[in-house]
């Protein structure tokens, strides 16, 4: 396993979430219409600690979903092997809400452009931002975050691991390089989350 150097601990990503539901109440319009929306997996677990962020600093309660992008992706027959499907949850309905599409790191936009078309698959929103806690650059489609909580400049050889204490029993963001004998297909490597 290559080594990985860490670039947020969990204090760290407290803090950094913590400004994005600040930007998000001064930016995101009628808190009344406002709902949260992760991107499995871990932007989904990240979604969650926005929400409860918004309700303890600014007592604002926000709907909150989930989305599986699984067969919106564009890459899913390049991928191999079966993929890992979730239950999507948007028990409210999101036309004329803005809807904060929440994720763990931005890399290419493509999963961001899967998690826009199942989005609207939905119902048709008035407004959508994009929250994520980590931008990596090297984007293959005209898209930008809203929020971010920071900037990695990578390496294309680089992976940017996101570890939630939810699912992986600790908060970090590491970066690490890419194992050699793990060659890259035409479109990047990344975790459905």
């Amino acid at each position: 396993m290559p080594a990985s150097k860490v670039v947020l601990d969990g204090e760290d990503m407290r803090r950094k979430l913590t400004r994005i539901a600040h930007e998000i109440v001064e930016n995101g319009g009628e808190p009344e219409q406002l709902a949260l929306v992760g991107i499995h997996t871990r932007g989904a677990v990240l979604a969650a600690r926005l929400r409860e962020l918004l309700a303890e600093l600014h007592d604002i309660e926000v709907p909150l979903g989930d989305l599986d992008i699984a067969f919106y992706r564009d890459d899913v027959t390049l991928r191999g092997g079966v993929p890992v499907v979730h239950s999507t949850h948007l028990d409210f309905d999101i036309d004329g809400r803005t809807i904060v599409i929440v994720d763990d790191v931005m890399y290419t936009g493509r999963t961001v452009r899967a998690a826009i078309e199942a989005l609207f698959d939905y119902g048709r929103p008035a407004r959508v931002q994009l929250a994520v806690l980590a931008d990596r650059g090297h984007r293959e489609l005209p898209l930008r975050p809203d929020y971010v909580g920071k900037n990695l400049p990578t390496a294309r050889g680089e992976r940017v691991n996101v570890q939630v204490s939810e699912i992986d029993g600790e908060d970090s963001v590491t970066i690490a390089e890419r194992p050699h004998d793990a060659e890259r297909s035409p479109q990047p490597e990344v975790p459905l989350s």
